[in-house]
């Protein structure tokens, strides 16, 4: 018995022992592998697929601007026609095209939003084969963005907390009621008025333009569909205070003022003071 265990004892210390022992672990970690995850490989098949397409179509439609591998084009006195692509991430695609504002006709300060050139499983080659060039924000998911399954408290509780987000941080270009405003260097703050909320969302996690970029680690999740939330509110408010003038605060306002209200007072002024001077006339002539 002792010899026995001995001579055992000498080959699980062996080399061979440990070889076999590694390959027989091997072979069972691949196998349990394959047979619990078929999807992810087959997942796997899919996005390398639409990598591809994605590819195909870029070089068709958006490599003169960025380039056939993403990463920008300048001119040779350094002016910019089209950025990196590297690392922007599937969102940024997913919004950029989505909203028609790419391909751009020609290169300009500001993208603005037109006719959407691709449908949307081109969309998504698209962003497939971008997201591949380097990690950034993935196009977010309905629950996400969705407010659609909040309670009437939850929702209330949601336009508040987004009211005072979005007045924080977002009227400043986009104006308290979301109608948009003029931007120095040629650029604007679209209105966000009608804007699907999934644009929305990938707009402030991406930072479009001049926007500027609110990650995750900024503004949660939780607070954009706050956002979201308000400005589907302000949508469905009526205008209480008879003409809106486009809600664009006091500068449609005073234009209304000067060219309306003090414009008619400056005509009715002139035209008291021409028949007076007839008024005068005629007695003197009796």
């Amino acid at each position: 018995m002792n010899r026995s265990a001995g001579r055992l004892s000498r080959h699980r210390r062996g080399k061979v022992a440990g070889l076999v022992l590694l390959l027989l672990g091997l072979v069972l970690s691949g196998s349990l592998y394959a047979a619990l995850s078929p999807a992810t490989a087959e997942n796997t098949d899919t996005t390398a697929a639409e990598v591809e397409k994605g590819r195909e179509l870029f070089l068709v439609g958006c490599a003169f601007c960025h380039g056939e591998n993403g990463e920008g084009v300048s001119t040779l006195n350094g002016n910019q026609i089209g950025p990196s692509l590297v690392g922007v991430g599937a969102a940024a695609v997913d919004f950029q095209v989505g909203t028609g504002r790419m391909p751009m006709s020609q290169p300009g300060a500001q993208a603005p939003r037109k006719d959407v050139v691709y449908n949307q499983e081109e969309i998504d080659q698209l962003a497939a084969f971008v997201a591949s060039l380097g990690p950034g924000p993935a196009i977010p998911t309905e629950a996400d963005y969705s407010t659609a399954d909040l309670t009437e408290e939850e929702r209330e509780a949601a336009i508040v907390r987004g009211g005072q987000i979005f007045l924080t941080n977002c009227t400043a270009c986009h104006n308290f009621d979301g109608s948009g405003g003029a931007m120095p260097r040629g650029g604007y703050a679209p209105t966000i008025r009608g804007v699907d909320a999934k644009h929305i969302y990938e707009a402030m996690l991406t930072g479009p333009q001049q926007m500027p970029n609110f990650a995750n680690g900024n503004i949660t999740p939780e607070m954009k569909r706050d956002v979201i939330a308000y400005l589907e509110a302000t949508e469905e408010q009526p205008s209480y205070g008879g003409f809106g003038l486009g809600a664009l605060g006091p500068v449609s306002e005073g234009m209304f003022a000067w060219l309306l209200g003090i414009g008619s007072l400056v005509g009715f002024a002139i035209w008291i003071a021409a028949h007076t001077t007839r008024s005068k006339k005629e007695k003197v002539e009796a």
